[in-house]
């Protein structure tokens, strides 16, 4: 099963990517990693996120690695420091992921986190990139609602294509008002750590779910974040297997009964909560 997400330039990608958090620091894995990446994208899972800070640059090498010579197949995105988001320091930055990864451009790029850059200085460096032709589009990454608001008012901030969260069963607070505000934009939510982190795929409804509809656990808590309009996810996948049975959890499909349990045991917020960040 394919499912799309659209940007508000009419761009598609899949709705179920591959991240690359914690990849490429071991070098004993990194063969099984980039087979990992390589086969994501034979099953069409062919948005990677990476960023300059992910092992100081080696998961940026490693997915260039896996790339090479199959750059138009892939939605590519990475991240910026905030320490480097400055007019002066981001094209540097840009740059040397671009060199990293073997490319000449970049489909998204993200702010990391909001710093003591300006904003504003932020989005004129990311126009600039869009000029250049470096980047085809940028956006954010762990901004709350307040902060997202602030930053449609600046000159060009209503060009922001995605807002990269924390959004797993065991975070749900960006589904209050954070999330419906950007499906009202098209602007793509792209969820990092999907499958939580801990003892979130133990839990014993997700165990139960998943013996019902014969499928594992992290596949469950994969549909679950799936199952909302503009979401991306993004898990990340260290095996050939581990990438397949992600692929998997394009299948499983929630009856209402499901839906009820996982909103019993995972409540919705029914207030405002602080951004969860990790």
């Amino acid at each position: 099963m394919t499912r799309l997400v659209t940007f508000a330039d009419g761009t598609t990608v899949p709705a179920l990517g591959q991240g690359t958090w914690e990849i490429g620091d071991d070098p004993a894995r990194r063969d099984a990693e980039q087979q990992a990446l390589a086969r994501g994208l034979d099953l069409g899972l062919t948005l990677i996120d990476t960023a300059e800070l992910y092992g100081d640059g080696r998961s940026e090498r490693l997915v260039g690695e896996v790339i090479a010579g199959r750059r138009d197949e892939v939605f590519l995105v990475s991240k910026v420091r905030p320490e480097n988001a400055s007019e002066m320091k981001m094209m540097l930055s840009c740059e040397r992921s671009l060199e990293r990864l073997g490319t000449d451009r970049l489909d998204l790029y993200l702010l990391h986190w909001e710093g003591r850059v300006p904003l504003e200085e932020t989005v004129a460096a990311f126009q600039e990139l869009v000029d250049e032709g470096m980047i085809a589009r940028w956006g954010v990454s762990n901004l709350d609602l307040a902060t997202m608001r602030r930053l449609e008012a600046l000159d060009d901030g209503d060009l922001c294509a995605a807002n990269q969260l924390l959004y797993n069963l065991g975070s749900r607070g960006v589904e209050f008002d954070l999330l419906p505000w950007m499906q009202a934009r098209d602007m793509p939510m792209m969820a990092y750590s999907p499958l939580g982190r801990g003892g979130l795929l133990e839990h014993p409804l997700i165990v139960d779910i998943a013996n019902r509809h014969d499928a594992s656990p992290a596949q469950v808590a994969l549909a679950a974040v799936l199952r909302h309009d503009g979401v991306i996810a993004i898990p990340k996948a260290s095996s050939v297997e581990h990438v397949e049975a992600n692929a998997d959890a394009l299948d499983v499909q929630f009856d209402a009964e499901d839906l009820e349990r996982l909103d019993h045991a995972f409540p919705p917020p029914t207030h405002e909560t602080p951004l969860d960040i990790i």
